[in-house]
């Protein structure tokens, strides 16, 4: 095992045989800790089992953010937002360069998060709708193999994400979100390790006999600008006690009463769902200031595959 360190610690694992080249990334917000131990469980477990080719794994990218045990790093920079960075710049512009740098270098790129402290996410894998075809098809072949319950792709015109310079780069690459909140969640890491190996598996790099079932459900392709903006969804009218009427993996329906916000002072606003859909993405603080995304729906209303095309 070789390892890289600057800005991060970075790991390659590499079989005699040549063949792709995979980067798991963990850690670009510092608040997302299942992934940080999924990628020390992967370190563990492919370390004698790759048959061919890399796997080039970063438990934390962001290394500032991980220490401050928040979304930002030192500098109040979302690494998400940044890319390719800056490798003279702050400490979140150095990490961004740096995994911006790893994913040039890699055949497919998986970036491992969850809702951090403020959000709990149902279990999804997600990709962007890339304009060019064998990329988009290498994606959707990723996402299906790693097995979460959603699969959810989201228009490719996105900036500053790792998702943006793998797009960049003619890199297919997905993202997976689960869970949030506080504690730790160990059917996260589980669900994270068996993905990743689902991934390798069918790109015939490991020694894993035979294959996961997979447990997709739902699966959305949404060309729609900013759809996968998640921080914009359902915000809150006013600042306050965010009090949720709804739970994550459930239908709703539009204008169904999302939850209510409470002054501790007498006042009430109701949230309504703005779509019928999934329930995905939930606020897991309750305190909540003005214009804060209190939750998100996936429109899809039943098991099985649509698609939303853009205007």
């Amino acid at each position: 095992m070789k390892i890289l360190s600057d800005p991060f610690n970075a790991y390659a694992i590499t079989a005699e045989q040549p063949g792709p080249h995979v980067l798991i990334a963990a850690g670009v917000h510092g608040d997302e800790f299942e992934p940080m131990l999924a990628v020390r469980e992967l370190l563990q477990q492919l370390s004698a089992g790759l048959l061919v080719g890399k796997v080039t794994l970063v438990p934390v990218v962001n290394t500032s953010a991980f220490v401050a045990g928040t979304r930002y790093g030192s500098d109040g920079k979302d690494l998400a937002r940044i890319c390719p960075g800056d490798a003279e710049g702050t400490p979140t512009a150095r990490s961004a360069d740096a995994i911006s740098k790893l994913i040039h270098t890699a055949d497919y790129f998986i970036d491992m998060h969850t809702g951090g402290i403020l959000y709990d996410l149902y279990p999804l894998c997600g990709y962007m709708l890339h304009p060019v075809e064998t990329i988009l098809k290498s994606q959707q072949k990723m996402a299906y193999a790693f097995g979460l319950p959603v699969i959810w792709g989201t228009d490719h015109y996105a900036a500053g994400r790792t998702l943006s310079v793998a797009r960049d780069a003619q890199v297919p690459a997905i993202y997976v979100e689960y869970g949030g909140g506080t504690g730790i969640r160990p059917q996260v890491i589980d669900a994270y390790v068996k993905g990743c190996r689902n991934v390798l598996r069918m790109l015939g790099m490991t020694t894993d006999s035979g294959g996961e079932e997979t447990e997709v459900s739902y699966w959305v392709e949404d060309f729609i600008i900013n759809s996968g903006h998640l921080q914009a969804k359902l915000p809150a009218p006013s600042a306050g006690i965010f009090v949720p009427q709804v739970a994550l993996g459930k239908q709703v329906k539009k204008d169904d009463v999302w939850g209510h916000v409470l002054s501790p002072y007498g006042e009430e606003a109701v949230v309504l769902a703005d779509m019928d859909g999934l329930v995905f993405m939930l606020r897991a603080v309750v305190h909540v200031k003005r214009g804060d995304a209190l939750g998100g729906i996936l429109p899809i209303l039943k098991p099985g595959k649509v698609v939303i095309h853009g205007t």
